[in-house]
């Protein structure tokens, strides 16, 4: 396999029969998709079982790819799918919280740490008001903010007009705002407390 083959490419060599060139595609998006769902999921074992999942399907279903959209769109739907079944499983189980020595009687462990390597999540704060936010726009706004990509390319990937990733992304990012405790006016304080200090 040559590093410059396009993922079209690859797809049409695993579709005539070459693993080499799906294990190539996975070597290509596998951290992209690993955290995209773990923005999505919050948890890291939840992530990696949910890029697992995509990868499981992709393998499946690949042979019945058609090209009528980019690879990496096709394949951040199965992702995003993934990350629904997930959140949907995650729903009907029953929450037990295991509470170690170290964290104390009667205190509730905090929402898992984010991936310290992912340039927009940086703060512990942020991944957990990430977690606040409403399942449908923290989708839209991982995609728009932390992956990049397009609202043309979400709209495919959802399967929904453009309009609606725009109205989903504000909404979301309104919301990561009030999880922040950001609400309208406190940078203005925070700026004249320093121009107080001055």
């Amino acid at each position: 396999m040559d590093a410059t083959d396009s993922d079209e490419q690859l797809v049409r060599r695993f579709q005539e029969g070459s693993s080499a060139a799906f294990e190539a595609l996975v070597t290509r998006h596998g951290t992209r998709i690993y955290n995209l769902c773990l923005r999505v999921l919050g948890d890291p074992d939840e992530a990696a079982d949910a890029s697992q999942d995509t990868f499981l399907t992709a393998l499946r279903k690949l042979n019945t790819f058609r090209g009528e959209a980019a690879f990496t769109t096709w394949l951040h739907r199965v992702a995003v799918n993934a990350c629904y079944d997930s959140l949907r499983r995650k729903r009907r189980r029953p929450m037990l919280h295991l509470v170690s020595e170290e964290q104390g009687e009667g205190q509730e462990p905090g929402p898992p740490l984010p991936d310290p390597s992912d340039d927009v999540a940086r703060s512990v704060d942020v991944a957990r008001a990430l977690q606040q936010v409403p399942e449908e726009f923290r989708v839209v706004l991982v995609m728009a903010d932390v992956q990049d990509l397009p609202y043309e390319e979400i709209a495919r990937v959802l399967e929904v007009p453009v309009g609606t990733v725009k109205s989903r992304v504000f909404r979301g990012r309104a919301a990561l705002g009030r999880a922040l405790g950001l609400e309208r006016g406190e940078p203005r304080r925070a700026s004249r407390s320093s121009e107080d200090t001055a």
